[in-house]
């Protein structure tokens, strides 16, 4: 599975589970448009051959319209860590056990097609967090404005 098909599931099925219900996802339709890369620069013409986008693996989509932040702020009370998920990708993956290496987070900028500089990882995050965050809204979650501006 993809790095954003399981930041999805993770969200997704936590609501589903906290429901009491299945997750009931589907793959999402290969023409979907995927995250805006806006805020995204060009990337170095240094960078190797194999560092090119690798397509993502079909995505998650939420049967229902689920509140991101009640799932997360759920998950977030129910931990003793202090992690800010609404501004930092690698807490995000942390509330949701996922790996937030810096392998791990290329992996996912590749998947949502960041075309920025991989080596500014600082830049990369924020872009990160607000495309994961503007994938969940368009996979179903419904997500506050701010998350993902």
């Amino acid at each position: 599975m993809s790095i954003f098909g399981s930041i999805a599931s993770a969200i997704f099925g936590s609501a589903a589970h906290a429901e009491g219900a299945a997750a009931d996802v589907k793959p999402m339709a290969s023409n979907e448009p995927a995250a805006p890369t806006t805020v995204a620069a060009s990337a170095p013409a240094s960078a190797p051959a194999s560092a090119a986008p690798v397509s993502a693996a079909p995505n998650i989509v939420a049967k229902t319209p689920v509140d991101v932040m009640a799932v997360l702020d759920k998950l977030d009370d129910a931990t003793d860590e202090k992690l800010e998920w609404s501004s930092s990708i690698v807490d995000l993956m942390k509330l949701l056990k996922l790996d937030s290496s810096l392998a791990a987070r290329k992996q996912l900028a590749q998947e949502l097609h960041y075309t920025g500089d991989m080596h500014d990882s600082a830049k990369m995050n924020v872009w990160l967090h607000k495309a994961v965050m503007t994938k969940l809204g368009e996979n179903g979650g419904i997500v506050p404005k701010e998350l993902t501006h």
